[in-house]
């Protein structure tokens, strides 16, 4: 079995993994979505998102492991079949789309909610986002995930408003993420991504897989929650700027 032996592919993918863990875990949500960016400085995003998808399985079941009996049985129900058709509609338009184009289109929307939680905090008593706005992001966050395992900002769009507690928020999130991860190796199969260089440089960076999640969930059943959802805004800062950056360099190197 063949793998990548650069060692610049490495700098970039061990704490590219690592952050991907701990996200996972709950802790520091949003962070994950910088891992297929931040690997693409090395490789291709569709092969860094095929080289992921391993790693990725291991991380949910650890995930849901860990947060079994912590999570929103309903919420779910409501969220995975529009999570599913944006998987769908990845399938069918991932080689029309450039990559940059989703990263810009993902980071911008990201800044977006972000300002607004900013700068209009919600009150106490304000009402739960509307069920449209779940289905469209949840819809949209499929898509994202299918595409560049970005899939955490537009379900965080919808999810943090609801005031799960930072355990319920995790396990939900943990279950969501692991149906969508696992309905997206047959299209990616389809695809051609998962091929023996791919999956043998997956099986080099699995060990890290459970590190970055215990990590993680030890921070995530300690932190307070006012603290846990701070962190949270603060990977959805760094996912978005560097998500509308890998969008607008291209064109701003060529100036």
């Amino acid at each position: 079995m063949t793998l990548i032996t650069d060692w610049g592919f490495y700098a970039v993918a061990v704490p590219a993994v690592l952050l991907l863990g701990i996200s996972k875990s709950g802790f520091g949500a949003g962070f994950g979505s910088l891992a297929v960016p931040l690997m693409a400085l090395s490789v291709s995003v569709p092969q860094a998102a095929a080289i992921l998808m391993p790693v990725l399985l291991v991380m949910d079941l650890l995930g849901i492991a860990a947060f079994r009996k912590d999570f929103d049985r309903r919420l779910l129900r409501f969220l995975l079949p529009w999570g599913l058709v944006g998987i769908v509609v990845g399938t069918l338009s991932f080689r029309l789309l450039r990559a940059e184009w989703v990263a810009g289109i993902v980071g911008a929307f990201t800044l977006a909610f972000l300002a607004q939680r900013l700068l209009f905090p919600p009150r106490a008593d304000s009402a739960a986002p509307p069920r449209w706005a779940g289905a469209l992001l949840s819809a949209t966050s499929g898509f994202t995930s299918f595409v560049a395992h970005a899939g955490g900002p537009p379900i965080n769009a919808y999810a943090i408003p609801l005031k799960l507690s930072p355990v319920v928020f995790t396990g939900t999130m943990a279950y969501y993420f692991f149906v969508i991860n696992l309905a997206k190796w047959v299209p990616y199969a389809w695809l051609g991504l998962l091929d023996a260089r791919n999956l043998g440089t997956s099986l080099v960076l699995l060990p890290l897989a459970p590190v970055g999640v215990w990590l993680g969930v030890r921070i995530a059943r300690r932190i307070q929650p006012a603290l846990f959802y701070r962190f949270i805004y603060a990977g959805m800062l760094l996912t978005g700027l560097k998500l509308v950056w890998d969008a607008l360099a291209p064109t701003l190197l060529h100036l």
